[in-house]
């Protein structure tokens, strides 16, 4: 016990370890993403200062969503196309630039509610890049064998943002005002910036490179390969539904924190940091584990389901956020499960296509998750909200499981098959001795 113990904790932080480049990434990202994480919430709470309104809210959702459902398709087609080191860079000083303008506004007292829709769609527009970007990068700097520790390293580091962020978010938003909140983010993006331009371009994984394809054929490629794939498909089907009906905090949180919960933007703060323990707890689990399994995939998702149809009728703070630390587990799993093995799948040349396809699917209708997550708060409070996305992430999961049956039978059996392999070498080992 102790020795696989031991064996989990190596196997944890075996990315940071073994590349340096990721080490660059991961510090200029510790540094940043709580920046990111105050923008947001500030955001969303600027908005309901200014508005009263839970639809306004769902508003901001869709500005910030509605590039993704737009442009969502084309952008990993691009990915492949360009390098992706320079693509991270433009876009994270587009970022930086985005936050110092709103942050200028807000501290010159003359923001109004289209300005923050404004900066939220640009800002949108530079993410639908951004994120695949930011993926193929990632492949680049760890490799096909590091890839899931990667990818749930980069979640820890990702849903750490969310703990310390709203946390400092909602102090900073109480005791100085949301302006504070964005100028800290804009400047949060100069490490990010100089980790990037550190990092040793000879030390990047190589990929294999086609002929570049053009943006609607290269689209039809990365459809096509998804539909081969009845395991991509549904994969994506999951990622598509829980974010679109299920993931909608952004929305709900400020609305549970204000309206259901009759507290203010330190309770708001609590509520999202709370959430961020728990998709932490659910990355660094993801990332000892090291493989992406469906069955990690399906209990995730159906816990994800589960867990909010308890937090509907609840109204002590106390409870939830302890609800919404084990959604939030649930979270990281199904997302960092799906997103790594999507990858380890893909050929080199379909990669930033096939993340492009998760991305849109992730963020593609999350205007429409957004609007329907606040009309349907503004008719029946949060409860109202919470049961629908907790009904629909328990049928999406019930759904994928008759789906992938036959795959989790083959793969059980093939488990079994070496398991009895192992035991059988074991026996012959102690024979011989």
């Amino acid at each position: 016990m102790t020795a696989a113990i031991l064996s989990l904790n190596r196997r944890t932080f075996a990315s940071l370890r073994k590349s340096h480049n990721y080490r660059l990434f991961f510090a200029g990202q510790l540094i940043s993403l709580p920046g990111t994480w105050m923008q947001r919430i500030a955001q969303a709470w600027l908005i309901l200062a200014l508005t009263r309104s839970p639809i306004a809210v769902g508003v901001l959702a869709l500005a910030q969503f509605l590039p993704f459902t737009v442009l969502g398709l084309f952008a990993g087609v691009v990915v492949d196309r360009l390098d992706a080191r320079r693509t991270v860079i433009a876009t994270q000083a587009a970022s930086m630039a985005l936050a110092s303008a709103l942050a200028a506004i807000a501290l010159a007292g003359v923001v109004r509610p289209w300005h923050v829709y404004a900066i939220a769609a640009v800002q949108g527009c530079v993410q639908v890049l951004d994120a695949p970007a930011r993926q193929a990068l990632t492949y680049r700097m760890v490799g096909r064998r590091e890839l899931p520790n990667d990818v749930a390293l980069n979640s820890s580091l990702f849903n750490a943002s969310r703990i310390l962020g709203p946390a400092l978010g909602g102090g900073i938003i109480a005791a100085a005002g949301v302006g504070f909140c964005f100028a800290l983010n804009a400047a949060s993006f100069l490490a990010v910036l100089a980790g990037l331009l550190a990092m040793r371009e000879g030390q990047l994984f190589p990929v294999e490179r086609t002929e570049p394809p053009t943006i609607l054929r290269g689209m039809r490629e990365g459809l096509a390969y998804a539909r081969r794939s009845r395991r991509v498909l549904v994969t994506l089907a999951i990622v598509l539904v829980l974010s679109t009906f299920c993931f909608n905090f952004n929305v709900l949180l400020p609305v549970l924190a204000q309206q259901t919960l009759h507290g203010g933007p330190q309770i708001f703060g609590i509520l999202s940091a709370c959430f961020g323990a728990g998709a932490l707890a659910g990355a660094l689990l993801s990332a000892g584990l090291g493989r992406a399994s469906l069955g990690t995939l399906l209990l995730g998702a159906g816990g994800f389901g589960a867990f909010e149809l308890l937090l509907a009728p609840s109204r002590s703070t106390v409870t939830c956020a302890l609800i919404l630390f084990a959604i939030g587990v649930c979270f990281t799993v199904w997302t960092t499960t799906s997103n790594s093995s999507l990858q380890l799948g893909a050929p080199d040349h379909l990669r930033g296509r096939v993340v492009g396809l998760y991305y849109y699917c992730f963020n593609g209708l999350g205007p429409v998750g957004g609007l329907l997550s606040g009309w349907l708060a503004a008719r029946g409070g949060t409860s109202l909200a919470f049961v629908a996305s907790g009904l629909v992430g328990v049928a999406m999961t019930a759904f994928a499981l008759r789906e992938l049956r036959p795959d989790l039978r083959r793969l059980g059996e093939k488990t079994r098959h070496l398991r009895r392999e192992r035991a059988a070498g074991t026996r012959r080992i102690a024979i011989d001795q």
